[in-house]
Parts: C-alpha cells; structure tokens; sequence
C-alpha cells in the first residue's frame, strides 16, 4: 500500500481502515493541499446504528480529528428505496413517519464520536430527503439519467450477482445507485464535499458518483472504501446470536455493549484495537503481544475503551466492575440487566421457559428448553434441568432472582407492585 503522508490516510491505513482508494497520490495530494469535506451515507432502518457501521463512524471521527470535515449523510430519500447492494431479495419498504423515527434515533448514535457544529471542521449532518424527494422525474432523466450505460450498470458485481442467481431485482431498487451518485454531485455543490467514502460493496455506487460529478460539474472527486469486515471465524460485526450490538443505550445496556467487546475471539484483539479505540498504536502493540491468559487483559481494555468512548468512562469502568463481580465473585452486581415482573404474578409462580424469553436470554420457548436441556441455565447460580420449574418468590435472593444462560449471560428479575 502507497505510503501516505498526508495525517489523516496515513492514520487510516496504520490501523487498517483502507481498502482501496480511486487514486491515492491525488487523494493523498488533495487531504495536504486543503481542509477536505469527505461523506458517508446511512441509510435509516433502524432507531440505531450498530457495531456493524462503527467502523464507518471512526472513520469519520479521524477525518475531524486530523483537521477535515465530515458529513454524515441520512438517507432520508435513498432509505424509501434501500440499497439492493448483495441482496439476494428487496428490503421492505417503509413508511416516511418509520424514517423520520429512525432518523431521529440514528443522530444520536454520531454524537460520542464527532463534533457537530458551524466551525470549519465541525461535523455536518445532511438528508438526502432535501434534494431527492423534490426532483422532478422528467428533468432528472434529462439531466441527471443521460449520463448512465445501463449496460455498465448491468456489469456491477451488486446488480449481476442478483441476476445471475435469477433474483428479482425491481426498477426501484436498479435507481438506487443513480440517486447515491447524484448525492455526491449535490453534495459537491452544496458544501464542496470532495470524498466519499464506504464499505468496499459500494465502491461501483461511490465510482458512479465520481464519473458524475466530472460530467456534470467537470469536478475531481475521491473515493475511499474500508474493508468489508468479520470476526476470525467469519461472523458478522455487529450480530449476535441473541440480536444486533445497538450504538444506542436506550436500546442496549452499556453492560451488555462492553460484554460483547469483552468476549471478542483471540485472534481479533489487535485489529480491533487499532480500528475501534484510539489508543496509541505502540500501547496495541504491546497489548496485541500478549499471549496465554493475558490476552484476557487485552480485552479488558478492548472492552473499556470502546465502551468509555460510547457510553463515557464511568458507564466502562460500572461495567467492568460488574464483570467482575459476577464472573470473579460469583456476586449479584446491582447494574446487571434487569426486568420487572408483577409480584402477584411472582407470588403465584412463573415458567421458568417463559422468564427465560422474557428476558432476552432465549428468543422462544424452544430454545429456552434447549437452554435447559444443554445445562446451561441456572438460577441464582443453581444449575436448573427441570423445564417446567416455577420460579416464585421463595426465590428472591436480595431482593432479586439471578438468570443465567450459560457463563456470560445473566438478567436480574425484580418484582414490580
């Protein structure tokens, strides 16, 4: 890879962010020459962003925090299509009221990470609603669509591999990167944004957006696109066997969000290090040295940093502590998730089964009876095998009953009057 000497790509490219640029010597040239307005697009379907665009997030918290400005762009029009980009089916469309609730949801997943505000490299967030839902569909053909070969269109790995799989793939969805091109126009034109930049599955929508702009504006435009990530045994950033890791507390506890870091597989500490915390790099290399069961305290800090940085420092060292009560200790820590359940409802017993999808630990009573079966649940730290076991009051320990799915997994369950 090109030796960057511009701050913010030789930053990226250090901790791994880059996976190809449209041209590196020009974007390299552009970043030292002048204050660089770069972009990235989220689509909103979802009331939070999760650890699956966090790698996105950082990039943009770089390019601010190397003296550049960054755009987060809400996809308040695109997202009424949605990117068919290695789809194998349409997503479901939705409702404006849907989108606007997502957005409002998705702005505060940004705000630990960069500074929006007026000054010349404070952060910018844009809809593309302002511009796509008012274009007129016969002058957009005209000025905007004369520019495309469907044919090329046809070539991009995002459309042939619906095809050649014979998967639908509506004229809805075949507009999307039209309209992700024309972001990049309006946006050059609207605050001189110069870069886009991505997961590497949108290097064809971002490319389209650089030919457009050179042949409507006559423009010089960048395109910079992030490895497409997973874990060292091939799962996905951001999902999880019980539901996707959620950026918003509202939707997931900081506890739960540290833990998650916390359980990260060996091999991945030091790329995870490098790409989600800002701790120096020679620190990572000493943290990434550490072998046998130290690279125990590589996570720990995995954990604490990217949870510090989301939730702040006292929410990560709260949940570290509770870590570390419940898994050294073996105590009850106050700041476990917790439900409520009506104490009449307690006082006459509930299914064990029931409690366990109640609480998130199980996602039917299915496999809350695997859980069982397989001996991993427990209450209050009592190993259970009895699937139809009632859990009443008599088994209030503090105040509280202790729910367990295996050795990482525990809720609190508190009576309510």
């Amino acid at each position: 890879m090109t030796r960057f000497k511009s701050e913010f790509l030789a930053t990226l490219a250090e901790r791994g962010f880059i996976h190809q640029t449209s041209d590196d010597n020009g974007l390299d040239d552009l970043f030292r020459s002048e204050t660089v307005t770069g972009y990235i697009g989220f689509d909103p379907t979802a009331a939070s962003l999760h650890v699956g665009s966090l790698m996105q997030i950082m990039m943009l918290h770089w390019m601010q925090q190397t003296g550049h400005r960054p755009i987060a762009l809400m996809g308040g029009g695109t997202g009424m299509i949605g990117d068919p980009s290695f789809k194998d089916e349409a997503r479901k469309l939705q409702t404006e009221d849907t989108i606007a609730s997502n957005l409002a949801g998705i702005k505060r997943s940004f705000q630990p990470y960069i500074r929006f505000g007026d000054g010349p490299t404070d952060a910018v967030m844009v809809d593309n609603a302002e511009w796509l839902l008012e274009l007129n569909y016969v002058a957009f053909l005209r000025d905007v669509g004369r520019h495309f070969s469907v044919n090329r269109m046809l070539s991009f790995d995002s459309v042939k591999l619906r095809l050649d799989r014979e998967q639908s793939l509506s004229f809805l969805e075949f507009n999307y990167m039209i309209l992700q091109a024309y972001d990049f126009v309006e946006l050059y034109k609207r605050t001189g944004c110069k870069l886009q930049m991505g997961g590497s599955d949108q290097w064809g929508n971002i490319v389209n957006g650089i030919d457009l702009g050179r042949r409507m504006e006559g423009a010089d435009l960048y395109a910079l696109t992030s490895p497409l990530l997973t874990t060292s045994s091939g799962a996905k950033m951001g999902k999880t066997a019980s539901g996707a890791i959620w950026l918003n507390d509202d939707m997931l506890s900081a506890y739960d969000f540290w833990q998650y870091w916390r359980n990260t597989e060996d091999a991945d500490v030091g790329r995870f290090l490098k790409l989600y915390t800002t701790l120096p790099m020679d620190e990572i290399a000493r943290l990434e040295a550490l072998g046998g069961s130290e690279i125990n305290d590589a996570k720990k800090v995995l954990a604490n940093e990217v949870t510090a940085m989301l939730h702040g420092r006292a929410a990560a060292e709260a949940s570290a502590e509770t870590a570390r009560k419940t898994f050294e200790e073996g105590a009850l820590a106050d700041s476990l998730p917790t439900i409520e359940v009506p104490a009449a409802s307690l006082a006459e017993g509930v299914g064990l089964l029931s409690l366990l999808v109640s609480a998130g630990l199980a996602s039917s009573n299915g496999e809350a009876r695997r859980h069982i079966k397989g001996g991993a649940v427990r209450v209050n730290d009592a190993q259970v095998t009895d699937e139809r076991l009632m859990v009443g009051t008599d088994a209030l320990v503090q105040g509280v009953v202790k729910l367990s799915v295996g050795r990482k997994k525990h809720v609190l369950v508190r009576p309510a009057d």
